[in-house]
């Protein structure tokens, strides 16, 4: 006699045999997403933030055309809507438009690529904020406050998963997860918290405070509006103020008294046993051992003669130079001169400079990927002009929207582009 089998077990097997199916179509959809992600066409790009615009202009990196803008205020209204209902969000968004924008909002600072070209990472300094964008749909995913009123400069880690934001009058660095937008950490700083910079291995941050740049007094001896200025080194992952270092009393036992000791921009010897960095008022950079504790040497790069009358007070933010790139040889720098409207490449060996005129307010220089030029954002003529290492000279300008500020580079999902 055939076996004899119930509904009971007619049901549960055919249950069974329904979740095995459903559970490997469900696999199978999702190794043919994997695959389809993996083999998805990806473009190098150059990622231009105008900051007075609050637009991201995305440039192709072999033939420098501009390929696409997008609006990265996309809830400006609503935005606006909470200031204006906040007598004290009120003034501060005023006074960041008046005491550090020159006269206009600040809508985006820097930038970011996330490391599948998918989504952009933006810190926007007049809605004290950073947001992730999808680059498909170009919305907004997440959008995270930050401490204080204001958002500035940003890092992100060599991996990808996290972006660290200096919330400006909070005084800290806070450390952001790329995936959900959730604060996870942060460290504590200075004043008006500035650059941070990942080692290679991602485990320590080199950061910098600049203090209060928008006071009126700027004699480094005796003013005492700036509040506090450092240089620290922290742990990554702990949040541990590792070695914090007094530029001041370093610069004065190399002979050099009297000087600010604001740390501006940084670039990192490949070995990153140097780095160089550039100070307020002062036209050219300094040279820090860590080995040995000790500043080495000192760049002095030329005023323009326009300049040599200004007073510091006039000075942008009391930037003299604003931005500074080392070739990934270790060779060459890319140095943006504020206050005289040139970029200069210098011989890290000799200090020996070659000086192009680019036209007014360089603020920025980034390295391109291949290392083979620089960029430097020319604020004042919203351009970005691309400079050739080996050649020394610039080889080519892209024209961008207000104000370019922040520059960096990494890869977007070519099908996003719409050229």
């Amino acid at each position: 006699m055939g076996e004899v089998i119930s509904k009971s077990s007619q049901t549960t097997r055919v249950v069974a045999f329904m979740s095995a199916l459903i559970a490997l179509l469900v696999a199978t959809a999702a190794t043919g997403a994997d695959v389809a992600k993996k083999t998805e066409k990806r473009r190098s790009v150059i990622a231009i933030s105008n900051n007075w615009d609050g637009t991201i202009d995305f440039a192709d990196a072999k033939t420098f055309e501009v390929l696409e803008r997008i609006n990265v205020i996309p809830d400006h209204d609503e935005r606006m809507a909470e200031i204006m209902l906040d007598p004290v969000k009120l003034s501060f968004f005023l006074a960041i438009r008046q005491l550090i924008g020159e006269g206009h909002d600040q809508f985006v600072d820097d930038a970011f690529l996330g490391k599948h070209g998918r989504r952009i990472f933006i810190s926007r300094p007049s809605f004290a904020d950073v947001i992730a964008i999808d680059l498909k749909t170009e919305e907004i995913i997440w959008r995270t406050p930050v401490a204080g009123v204001r958002a500035d400069h940003m890092a992100i880690s060599p991996d990808g998963k996290e972006v660290i934001v200096s919330a400006s009058t909070g005084n800290v660095g806070q450390v952001i997860d790329t995936a959900t937008g959730e604060i996870t950490k942060q460290f504590e700083s200075g004043d008006s918290p500035h650059e941070t910079n990942y080692s290679a291995d991602g485990e320590l941050l080199f950061h910098a405070a600049i203090g209060r740049v928008y006071t009126p007094t700027d004699e480094a001896q005796l003013d005492t509006s700036k509040g506090t200025t450092l240089f620290q080194i922290v742990d990554a992952d702990t949040m541990e103020i590792i070695e914090r270092i007094n530029m001041k009393e370093k610069l004065a036992q190399a002979g050099y008294p009297g000087m600010s000791d604001a740390v501006r921009p940084m670039a990192l010897s490949p070995d990153e046993r140097f780095v160089y960095f550039q100070v307020s008022f002062f036209h050219g950079f300094i040279e820090y051992d860590f080995k040995t504790d000790r500043v080495t040497r000192v760049a002095n790069l030329p005023v323009a003669e326009q300049t040599q009358d200004i007073p510091k007070e006039d000075y942008l933010l009391d930037s003299a130079h604003h931005g500074i790139a080392l070739d990934p040889a270790g060779r060459r720098f890319c140095v943006a001169g504020t206050m005289s409207d040139y970029a200069a490449i210098v011989s890290r060996k000799s200090f020996k400079y070659k000086i192009l005129d680019v036209g007014p307010k360089p603020y920025w220089s980034t390295n391109s990927a291949n290392g083979k030029h620089c960029y430097v954002s020319v604020s004042g003529s919203d351009r970005v002009a691309v400079i050739s290492y080996k050649k020394r000279k610039e080889i080519a300008s892209i024209p961008v929207g207000d104000h370019p500020q922040r520059v960096r580079t990494g890869r977007i999902v070519d099908a996003y582009l719409r050229d």
